[in-house]
């Protein structure tokens, strides 16, 4: 590989990784604030 080739092919890998990450910490984040809805709800009952 062409040190061209190689850069482009760790910059599409680092863009696949980075929104792999977003997409993660977007559902974990998700995931809290409804957690806290749950528990927020329940505590009032």
């Amino acid at each position: 590989m062409s040190g061209r080739a190689a850069s482009e092919s760790w910059k599409e890998r680092s863009v696949w990784l980075r929104v792999f990450i977003y997409v993660f910490a977007t559902h974990l984040f998700a995931g809290f604030v409804m957690l806290l809805f749950f528990v927020g709800d329940h505590a009032q009952k």
